[in-house]
Protein backbone atom coordinates (compact mmCIF):
# COMPACT_ATOMS: atom_id res chain seq x y z
CA UNK A 1 0.00 0.00 0.00
CA UNK A 2 2.10 2.96 -0.93
CA UNK A 3 -0.26 5.56 0.13
CA UNK A 4 -0.65 5.51 4.21
CA UNK A 5 -2.96 9.23 4.53
CA UNK A 6 -6.78 8.56 3.69
CA UNK A 7 -9.01 10.32 1.64
CA UNK A 8 -12.17 12.13 2.83
CA UNK A 9 -14.52 13.03 -0.35
CA UNK A 10 -17.51 15.05 0.33
CA UNK A 11 -20.14 13.85 -1.88
CA UNK A 12 -22.43 16.33 -3.60
CA UNK A 13 -23.99 17.36 -7.17
CA UNK A 14 -20.87 16.81 -9.08
CA UNK A 15 -19.63 13.72 -7.81
CA UNK A 16 -23.16 12.07 -6.97
CA UNK A 17 -23.46 10.00 -10.33
CA UNK A 18 -23.03 6.30 -9.60
CA UNK A 19 -20.15 6.30 -12.47
CA UNK A 20 -18.41 9.21 -10.93
CA UNK A 21 -18.34 7.60 -7.54
CA UNK A 22 -16.80 4.15 -8.80
CA UNK A 23 -14.41 6.30 -10.49
CA UNK A 24 -13.36 7.87 -7.18
CA UNK A 25 -13.19 4.76 -5.32
CA UNK A 26 -10.74 3.35 -7.51
CA UNK A 27 -9.07 6.47 -7.85
CA UNK A 28 -8.71 6.48 -4.46
CA UNK A 29 -11.51 7.74 -1.52
CA UNK A 30 -11.83 5.68 1.48
CA UNK A 31 -14.39 7.64 2.91
CA UNK A 32 -17.34 9.43 1.67
CA UNK A 33 -18.89 12.71 3.40
CA UNK A 34 -22.81 13.53 3.30
CA UNK A 35 -23.77 16.41 4.47
CA UNK A 36 -26.77 16.86 5.82
CA UNK A 37 -26.70 20.77 6.09
CA UNK A 38 -27.99 20.76 1.87
CA UNK A 39 -30.11 17.77 0.90
CA UNK A 40 -31.49 15.75 3.76
CA UNK A 41 -33.69 12.50 3.63
CA UNK A 42 -33.96 10.20 0.78
CA UNK A 43 -31.89 12.62 -1.01
CA UNK A 44 -28.88 11.79 1.11
CA UNK A 45 -30.04 8.00 1.72
CA UNK A 46 -29.98 7.31 -2.63
CA UNK A 47 -26.39 8.46 -1.89
CA UNK A 48 -25.55 6.03 0.82
CA UNK A 49 -27.55 3.39 -0.98
CA UNK A 50 -25.50 3.75 -4.22
CA UNK A 51 -22.05 3.79 -2.48
CA UNK A 52 -23.11 0.44 -0.83
CA UNK A 53 -23.53 -0.89 -3.69
CA UNK A 54 -20.65 0.44 -5.68
CA UNK A 55 -18.47 -0.89 -2.74
CA UNK A 56 -19.82 -4.62 -2.65
CA UNK A 57 -19.82 -4.44 -6.64
CA UNK A 58 -15.71 -3.51 -6.30
CA UNK A 59 -15.48 -5.46 -2.85
CA UNK A 60 -13.62 -2.28 -1.57
CA UNK A 61 -14.47 -1.11 1.83
CA UNK A 62 -15.40 2.44 2.06
CA UNK A 63 -16.48 4.25 4.82
CA UNK A 64 -19.70 6.35 5.26
CA UNK A 65 -19.81 9.76 7.45
CA UNK A 66 -22.68 11.46 7.51
CA UNK A 67 -21.99 15.40 8.82
CA UNK A 68 -25.19 16.87 11.12
CA UNK A 69 -25.62 20.67 10.30
CA UNK A 70 -25.55 21.48 14.04
CA UNK A 71 -26.34 24.60 15.36
CA UNK A 72 -25.41 26.95 12.49
CA UNK A 73 -26.78 30.95 14.07
CA UNK A 74 -27.79 33.64 11.19
CA UNK A 75 -28.93 36.45 12.34
CA UNK A 76 -33.01 37.50 10.72
CA UNK A 77 -34.25 39.43 7.82
CA UNK A 78 -33.69 43.41 6.95
CA UNK A 79 -37.16 45.24 5.99
CA UNK A 80 -35.12 44.70 2.08
CA UNK A 81 -32.72 42.40 -0.01
CA UNK A 82 -30.29 45.33 0.23
CA UNK A 83 -27.19 45.35 1.92
CA UNK A 84 -27.35 48.33 4.73
CA UNK A 85 -24.30 50.18 5.82
CA UNK A 86 -22.43 50.11 9.18
CA UNK A 87 -19.74 52.63 10.31
CA UNK A 88 -16.96 51.57 13.11
CA UNK A 89 -18.04 52.99 16.74
CA UNK A 90 -21.70 52.78 15.85
CA UNK A 91 -24.49 51.40 17.95
CA UNK A 92 -26.65 48.39 16.96
CA UNK A 93 -28.92 45.65 18.43
CA UNK A 94 -29.50 42.26 18.40
CA UNK A 95 -33.29 41.37 19.59
CA UNK A 96 -36.26 39.06 19.62
CA UNK A 97 -38.47 41.00 17.84
CA UNK A 98 -39.03 39.90 14.39
CA UNK A 99 -39.71 42.91 12.64
CA UNK A 100 -37.50 43.03 9.56
CA UNK A 101 -34.34 44.93 10.71
CA UNK A 102 -32.32 48.32 9.64
CA UNK A 103 -29.17 49.39 9.49
CA UNK A 104 -29.40 50.24 13.41
CA UNK A 105 -31.10 46.39 14.81
CA UNK A 106 -32.02 42.85 13.60
CA UNK A 107 -34.17 39.93 14.77
CA UNK A 108 -31.76 37.09 16.50
CA UNK A 109 -34.03 33.99 16.38
CA UNK A 110 -32.43 32.06 18.56
CA UNK A 111 -33.14 32.45 22.44
CA UNK A 112 -30.89 30.52 23.32
CA UNK A 113 -27.64 32.81 22.38
CA UNK A 114 -29.45 35.77 23.48
CA UNK A 115 -29.34 34.31 26.72
CA UNK A 116 -26.29 33.60 26.33
CA UNK A 117 -24.18 36.48 25.41
CA UNK A 118 -22.12 38.70 28.47
CA UNK A 119 -21.11 42.15 28.19
CA UNK A 120 -17.59 42.38 26.76
CA UNK A 121 -17.81 39.25 24.42
CA UNK A 122 -17.59 39.55 20.43
CA UNK A 123 -20.55 38.73 17.52
CA UNK A 124 -18.32 38.07 14.01
CA UNK A 125 -20.67 38.19 11.17
CA UNK A 126 -20.32 36.87 7.64
CA UNK A 127 -16.93 34.46 8.88
CA UNK A 128 -15.55 37.40 10.75
CA UNK A 129 -15.77 40.35 8.43
CA UNK A 130 -17.69 42.13 10.49
CA UNK A 131 -17.18 42.38 14.07
CA UNK A 132 -19.15 44.00 17.23
CA UNK A 133 -18.89 43.92 21.04
CA UNK A 134 -21.46 43.48 23.34
CA UNK A 135 -21.86 46.39 25.54
CA UNK A 136 -25.36 45.99 27.20
CA UNK A 137 -27.32 42.48 27.81
CA UNK A 138 -31.06 43.11 28.98
CA UNK A 139 -34.00 40.40 28.32
CA UNK A 140 -34.68 39.90 24.92
CA UNK A 141 -31.95 42.66 23.63
CA UNK A 142 -28.44 42.53 23.73
CA UNK A 143 -26.53 46.16 22.45
CA UNK A 144 -23.15 45.91 20.68
CA UNK A 145 -20.69 48.20 19.37
CA UNK A 146 -19.61 48.09 15.65
CA UNK A 147 -15.28 47.35 16.12
CA UNK A 148 -15.01 46.28 12.30
CA UNK A 149 -17.21 45.99 9.25
CA UNK A 150 -18.92 48.54 6.94
CA UNK A 151 -22.34 46.48 5.56
CA UNK A 152 -24.71 43.92 6.73
CA UNK A 153 -28.10 42.27 5.15
CA UNK A 154 -30.25 39.46 5.65
CA UNK A 155 -29.29 36.39 7.03
CA UNK A 156 -25.71 36.17 7.87
CA UNK A 157 -24.56 33.28 9.84
CA UNK A 158 -22.41 34.74 13.17
CA UNK A 159 -19.80 32.92 15.30
CA UNK A 160 -19.72 34.00 19.01
CA UNK A 161 -15.63 32.95 19.90
CA UNK A 162 -15.60 34.05 23.87
CA UNK A 163 -19.81 32.36 25.00
CA UNK A 164 -20.59 29.30 25.86
CA UNK A 165 -24.02 28.74 24.27
CA UNK A 166 -26.39 26.98 26.22
CA UNK A 167 -28.09 24.65 23.88
CA UNK A 168 -28.25 20.92 22.82
CA UNK A 169 -25.93 19.49 20.45
CA UNK A 170 -28.65 18.27 18.22
CA UNK A 171 -31.10 20.77 16.78
CA UNK A 172 -34.46 19.52 15.86
CA UNK A 173 -33.24 19.29 12.19
CA UNK A 174 -30.71 17.19 13.32
CA UNK A 175 -32.62 14.63 15.01
CA UNK A 176 -34.77 14.18 12.04
CA UNK A 177 -31.95 14.13 10.20
CA UNK A 178 -30.01 11.20 12.21
CA UNK A 179 -33.16 9.30 12.98
CA UNK A 180 -33.43 8.48 9.13
CA UNK A 181 -29.62 8.46 8.40
CA UNK A 182 -29.43 5.41 10.93
CA UNK A 183 -32.04 3.53 8.74
CA UNK A 184 -28.95 3.68 6.42
CA UNK A 185 -26.38 2.16 8.39
CA UNK A 186 -23.82 4.99 8.66
CA UNK A 187 -20.73 4.08 9.73
CA UNK A 188 -19.26 7.59 11.08
CA UNK A 189 -21.59 10.54 12.49
CA UNK A 190 -20.13 13.85 12.15
CA UNK A 191 -20.97 16.41 14.87
CA UNK A 192 -20.46 20.07 14.16
CA UNK A 193 -20.07 23.15 16.78
CA UNK A 194 -19.45 20.72 19.70
CA UNK A 195 -18.66 22.37 22.63
CA UNK A 196 -18.23 20.16 25.41
CA UNK A 197 -17.64 16.58 25.66
CA UNK A 198 -21.50 15.97 27.03
CA UNK A 199 -22.42 17.28 23.53
CA UNK A 200 -21.07 13.81 22.39
CA UNK A 201 -22.50 12.15 25.11
CA UNK A 202 -26.16 13.30 24.47
CA UNK A 203 -25.57 12.29 20.34
CA UNK A 204 -24.52 8.88 21.59
CA UNK A 205 -27.53 8.07 23.80
CA UNK A 206 -29.21 9.42 20.73
CA UNK A 207 -27.65 6.26 18.78
CA UNK A 208 -27.87 3.48 20.96
CA UNK A 209 -31.78 4.15 21.92
CA UNK A 210 -32.06 3.28 18.53
CA UNK A 211 -29.62 1.29 16.94
CA UNK A 212 -27.20 -2.18 18.82
CA UNK A 213 -24.81 -0.95 15.98
CA UNK A 214 -21.35 0.16 17.31
CA UNK A 215 -21.45 3.76 14.61
CA UNK A 216 -18.47 5.89 15.62
CA UNK A 217 -18.93 9.45 16.52
CA UNK A 218 -16.65 12.39 15.11
CA UNK A 219 -16.07 15.70 16.61
CA UNK A 220 -15.91 18.39 15.09
CA UNK A 221 -13.59 21.07 16.39
CA UNK A 222 -14.82 24.80 15.40
CA UNK A 223 -15.17 26.44 18.44
CA UNK A 224 -12.87 28.30 20.48
CA UNK A 225 -14.32 26.26 23.65
CA UNK A 226 -14.04 23.05 22.07
CA UNK A 227 -9.86 23.99 21.31
CA UNK A 228 -9.81 24.50 25.03
CA UNK A 229 -11.60 21.39 25.91
CA UNK A 230 -10.09 19.48 23.45
CA UNK A 231 -8.35 16.15 25.48
CA UNK A 232 -11.80 15.91 27.02
CA UNK A 233 -13.45 16.19 23.75
CA UNK A 234 -11.41 13.58 22.04
CA UNK A 235 -11.78 11.29 24.95
CA UNK A 236 -15.43 10.96 24.82
CA UNK A 237 -15.59 10.97 20.71
CA UNK A 238 -14.48 8.33 18.42
CA UNK A 239 -12.49 10.53 16.03
CA UNK A 240 -11.94 14.56 15.39
CA UNK A 241 -12.33 16.34 12.46
CA UNK A 242 -10.15 19.34 12.03
CA UNK A 243 -12.54 21.98 10.86
CA UNK A 244 -10.34 25.08 10.04
CA UNK A 245 -12.55 27.29 7.96
CA UNK A 246 -14.51 27.98 11.43
CA UNK A 247 -12.06 27.72 13.26
CA UNK A 248 -9.96 30.61 11.25
CA UNK A 249 -12.93 32.57 12.39
CA UNK A 250 -13.49 31.69 15.70
CA UNK A 251 -9.51 32.21 16.85
CA UNK A 252 -7.01 34.79 15.24
CA UNK A 253 -5.62 32.82 11.89
CA UNK A 254 -2.39 32.69 12.36
CA UNK A 255 -2.84 30.07 15.44
CA UNK A 256 -4.85 27.81 13.60
CA UNK A 257 -1.97 25.84 12.55
CA UNK A 258 -0.47 25.02 16.06
CA UNK A 259 -3.51 24.59 17.22
CA UNK A 260 -3.72 22.10 14.84
CA UNK A 261 -0.93 19.80 15.77
CA UNK A 262 -1.88 20.56 18.96
CA UNK A 263 -5.22 18.32 18.40
CA UNK A 264 -3.01 15.94 16.24
CA UNK A 265 -1.26 15.11 19.08
CA UNK A 266 -3.85 14.90 21.49
CA UNK A 267 -5.57 12.33 19.41
CA UNK A 268 -2.16 10.21 19.13
CA UNK A 269 -2.17 10.09 22.68
CA UNK A 270 -5.65 8.92 22.86
CA UNK A 271 -6.09 6.50 20.02
CA UNK A 272 -8.34 8.69 18.22
CA UNK A 273 -8.43 9.42 14.35
CA UNK A 274 -7.86 12.51 13.25
CA UNK A 275 -9.32 14.33 9.87
CA UNK A 276 -7.90 17.45 8.72
CA UNK A 277 -10.13 19.83 6.43
CA UNK A 278 -11.06 22.56 4.54
CA UNK A 279 -9.66 24.13 1.39
CA UNK A 280 -7.26 21.38 0.87
CA UNK A 281 -6.97 21.98 -2.80
CA UNK A 282 -9.78 24.94 -2.85
CA UNK A 283 -8.68 26.15 -6.26
CA UNK A 284 -9.38 23.10 -7.76
CA UNK A 285 -13.16 23.90 -7.62
CA UNK A 286 -12.63 25.71 -10.86
CA UNK A 287 -8.91 24.88 -11.48
CA UNK A 288 -7.20 21.88 -13.54
CA UNK A 289 -4.66 22.51 -11.19
CA UNK A 290 -3.88 22.96 -7.23
CA UNK A 291 -1.79 25.96 -6.28
CA UNK A 292 1.49 25.82 -4.57
CA UNK A 293 0.27 26.51 -1.30
CA UNK A 294 -2.44 23.89 -1.74
CA UNK A 295 -0.08 21.28 -2.55
CA UNK A 296 2.19 21.96 0.49
CA UNK A 297 -0.86 21.96 2.75
CA UNK A 298 -2.09 18.67 1.57
CA UNK A 299 1.80 17.71 2.10
CA UNK A 300 2.24 19.16 5.47
CA UNK A 301 -1.54 17.21 6.52
CA UNK A 302 1.04 13.95 5.27
CA UNK A 303 3.77 14.92 7.55
CA UNK A 304 1.68 16.14 10.70
CA UNK A 305 0.93 11.96 10.31
CA UNK A 306 -3.33 12.52 10.14
CA UNK A 307 -5.25 9.66 9.53
CA UNK A 308 -7.20 11.60 6.95
CA UNK A 309 -7.40 14.40 4.61
CA UNK A 310 -10.97 15.97 3.58
CA UNK A 311 -12.44 17.47 0.25
CA UNK A 312 -15.55 20.10 0.35
CA UNK A 313 -16.61 22.00 -2.61
CA UNK A 314 -14.09 20.58 -4.18
CA UNK A 315 -15.85 17.60 -4.95
CA UNK A 316 -19.23 18.46 -4.31
CA UNK A 317 -19.35 21.33 -6.59
CA UNK A 318 -15.92 21.42 -8.34
CA UNK A 319 -15.34 21.41 -12.03
CA UNK A 320 -13.54 17.81 -12.10
CA UNK A 321 -13.92 15.80 -8.59
CA UNK A 322 -12.16 12.78 -9.89
CA UNK A 323 -8.73 14.74 -10.72
CA UNK A 324 -9.12 16.63 -7.22
CA UNK A 325 -9.26 12.63 -5.86
CA UNK A 326 -6.32 12.09 -8.58
CA UNK A 327 -3.99 15.57 -7.39
CA UNK A 328 -4.82 14.41 -3.48
CA UNK A 329 -3.78 10.82 -4.14
CA UNK A 330 -0.48 11.54 -6.12
CA UNK A 331 0.59 14.32 -3.54
CA UNK A 332 0.02 12.00 -0.59
CA UNK A 333 1.08 8.97 -1.95
CA UNK A 334 4.62 10.65 -2.26
CA UNK A 335 4.85 12.57 0.85
CA UNK A 336 4.02 9.51 2.98
CA UNK A 337 6.89 8.01 1.46
CA UNK A 338 9.49 10.66 2.24
CA UNK A 339 11.20 8.72 4.79
CA UNK A 340 13.91 11.69 5.68
CA UNK A 341 10.55 13.46 6.73
CA UNK A 342 9.08 9.93 8.98
CA UNK A 343 12.48 8.38 10.08
CA UNK A 344 11.53 6.80 14.03
CA UNK A 345 8.99 9.59 14.76
CA UNK A 346 6.83 6.95 15.79
CA UNK A 347 9.50 6.16 18.42
CA UNK A 348 8.29 9.64 19.92
CA UNK A 349 4.95 9.07 20.20
CA UNK A 350 3.71 11.28 22.96
CA UNK A 351 2.59 10.19 26.60
CA UNK A 352 2.21 6.73 25.70
CA UNK A 353 3.81 4.48 28.18
CA UNK A 354 7.18 2.33 26.96
CA UNK A 355 5.14 -0.91 28.28
CA UNK A 356 2.05 -0.06 26.54
CA UNK A 357 0.87 -3.13 24.15
CA UNK A 358 0.35 -1.35 20.90
CA UNK A 359 4.05 0.65 21.04
CA UNK A 360 5.28 -2.82 21.89
CA UNK A 361 3.80 -4.02 18.28
CA UNK A 362 4.70 -1.10 16.39
CA UNK A 363 8.24 -1.85 17.82
CA UNK A 364 8.22 -5.87 16.78
CA UNK A 365 7.06 -4.33 13.88
CA UNK A 366 9.96 -1.84 13.16
CA UNK A 367 13.39 -3.83 14.70
CA UNK A 368 11.90 -6.99 12.46
CA UNK A 369 11.84 -5.04 8.87
CA UNK A 370 8.46 -6.51 8.76
CA UNK A 371 5.96 -5.78 5.43
CA UNK A 372 2.43 -6.01 7.07
CA UNK A 373 0.58 -5.81 10.62
CA UNK A 374 -2.08 -8.26 10.40
CA UNK A 375 -4.48 -7.76 12.87
CA UNK A 376 -7.73 -9.95 13.08
CA UNK A 377 -10.53 -7.17 14.45
CA UNK A 378 -13.13 -7.97 15.87
CA UNK A 379 -13.79 -4.20 16.73
CA UNK A 380 -11.68 -1.29 15.72
CA UNK A 381 -10.06 -0.84 19.21
CA UNK A 382 -6.76 -2.46 18.39
CA UNK A 383 -6.09 -1.85 14.86
CA UNK A 384 -6.70 2.01 16.03
CA UNK A 385 -4.31 1.71 18.74
CA UNK A 386 -1.41 0.23 16.37
CA UNK A 387 -2.92 2.80 13.63
CA UNK A 388 -1.82 5.37 16.12
CA UNK A 389 1.56 4.88 16.50
CA UNK A 390 2.55 5.82 12.98
CA UNK A 391 5.08 2.95 12.57
CA UNK A 392 4.65 3.42 8.71
CA UNK A 393 3.91 -0.37 7.96
CA UNK A 394 0.99 -1.33 6.68
CA UNK A 395 -1.46 -2.34 9.30
CA UNK A 396 -4.15 -5.35 6.88
CA UNK A 397 -7.16 -5.45 9.51
CA UNK A 398 -8.98 -8.65 8.67
CA UNK A 399 -12.69 -8.57 9.73
CA UNK A 400 -15.64 -10.46 9.85
CA UNK A 401 -18.31 -7.40 10.61
CA UNK A 402 -18.84 -4.90 7.64
CA UNK A 403 -19.59 -2.27 9.79
CA UNK A 404 -16.16 -2.40 11.75
CA UNK A 405 -14.08 -3.01 7.83
CA UNK A 406 -16.04 0.06 7.02
CA UNK A 407 -14.85 1.97 10.37
CA UNK A 408 -11.22 1.33 9.78
CA UNK A 409 -11.40 2.77 6.52
CA UNK A 410 -10.72 5.95 7.99
CA UNK A 411 -7.07 4.62 9.47
CA UNK A 412 -3.45 5.63 8.80
CA UNK A 413 -1.95 2.56 6.99
CA UNK A 414 -5.22 0.82 7.45
CA UNK A 415 -6.27 -1.90 4.97
CA UNK A 416 -9.47 -2.91 5.58
CA UNK A 417 -10.45 -6.38 4.21
CA UNK A 418 -14.10 -7.93 4.44
CA UNK A 419 -13.69 -11.47 4.75
CA UNK A 420 -15.40 -13.94 6.97
CA UNK A 421 -14.35 -16.71 5.53
CA UNK A 422 -10.37 -15.64 5.87
CA UNK A 423 -11.56 -14.25 9.64
CA UNK A 424 -12.31 -17.50 10.55
CA UNK A 425 -9.93 -19.41 8.99
CA UNK A 426 -6.73 -17.52 9.70
CA UNK A 427 -5.10 -18.13 6.41
CA UNK A 428 -1.94 -15.73 6.47
CA UNK A 429 -1.07 -16.51 2.66
CA UNK A 430 -4.49 -15.81 1.61
CA UNK A 431 -4.33 -12.65 3.15
CA UNK A 432 -0.90 -11.64 2.09
CA UNK A 433 -2.29 -12.67 -1.76
CA UNK A 434 -5.27 -10.50 -1.73
CA UNK A 435 -3.22 -7.86 0.16
CA UNK A 436 -0.45 -8.14 -2.36
CA UNK A 437 2.84 -8.77 0.26
CA UNK A 438 4.99 -10.44 -1.62
CA UNK A 439 7.54 -11.62 1.14
CA UNK A 440 9.39 -10.84 4.38
CA UNK A 441 7.58 -11.13 8.28
CA UNK A 442 4.31 -10.32 9.40
CA UNK A 443 3.39 -8.78 12.58
CA UNK A 444 -0.31 -10.81 13.49
CA UNK A 445 -2.15 -9.36 16.82
CA UNK A 446 -5.07 -12.35 17.61
CA UNK A 447 -7.03 -11.46 20.43
CA UNK A 448 -4.32 -11.01 23.44
CA UNK A 449 -1.92 -12.60 21.38
CA UNK A 450 0.78 -11.36 18.99
CA UNK A 451 3.40 -12.90 16.87
CA UNK A 452 5.62 -12.77 13.88
CA UNK A 453 5.30 -15.20 10.72
CA UNK A 454 8.03 -15.40 8.14
CA UNK A 455 6.31 -15.24 4.08
CA UNK A 456 9.32 -16.65 2.83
Amino acid sequence: MSRLTKITASIGPSCESESMLRQMILAGVNVCRINFSHDTGEVQGNKIDALRRISRALNIPVGILIDLQGPKHRIGNFATEEKYPLSVGQTFVFDSDPTPGNSERVNLPDSDVLESLHVGERILLNDGKIEMRVDDVAPGRVRATVLRGTEIWSRRGFNLPDTEIKTSALTDKDRADLEYALTKNPDWVAVSFVQRAEDIAAVRDFITARTAAPIKIMAKIERKNAVERIADIAAAADGIMIARGDLAVELPYEQVPAISRHIIRECRRLNRPVVMATQMLGSMVASEFPTRAEISDVANAAYLRVDSTMTSEETTIGANPLKVIETMDKILSYSDADSVEHSGDWLRTENVPENDWSRSVASMAHLNHASAIVVFARDSDAVTAVSCRRVDIPIVAVCDNELIANQLCLLRGVKSVYTPDLFALRDLRSIANICEIKSGKVVIVDGDNVSLRDLD
